[in-house]
């Protein structure tokens, strides 16, 4: 069962690795953006959930439920080691570091990645003098 979590006053879903895989659009409607529409801001989904074909860009999956989340205004948060698939792909690495340099979609190794992400931005303090 999917757990709410708050990271840095953030409500993040956070789904178990074992649960339903999402192999295409509506099972990410029913099992991810449904879970989480009422009480989160972010998903986040192990990597293992997803079917393979969300890794392989050219089957448009990762593409659709990405626009899915957008719609929803949900953030999504792919967690794990994903590094087999990004060998297997010339455009998936792009995907990721994109990504990862803005606000909606992460690909992140695990939890605490995840929640450092979420952290708040420091300020470098000033002595006073």
């Amino acid at each position: 069962m999917p757990e709410v979590v708050e990271h840095h006053g953030v409500p993040v879903l956070v789904c178990d690795a074992d649960g339903v895989a999402i192999a295409d659009v509506q099972d990410a409607l029913d099992h991810l953006i449904g879970a989480a529409f009422a009480c989160a801001e972010v998903v986040a989904v192990p990597s293992a959930r997803l079917d393979d074909r969300f890794f392989d860009l050219s089957t448009g999956l990762a593409g659709a439920i990405l626009q899915k989340f957008a719609n929803y205004r949900l953030r999504l948060v792919v967690v794990g080691d994903i590094s087999h698939h990004l060998s297997a792909s010339s455009a998936l690495p792009d995907l990721v570091r994109e990504a990862n340099r803005g606000r909606d979609i992460w690909f992140v190794p695990d939890l605490d990645a995840l929640a450092e992400r979420l952290a708040p931005p420091q300020v470098a303090g000033r002595p006073s003098g």
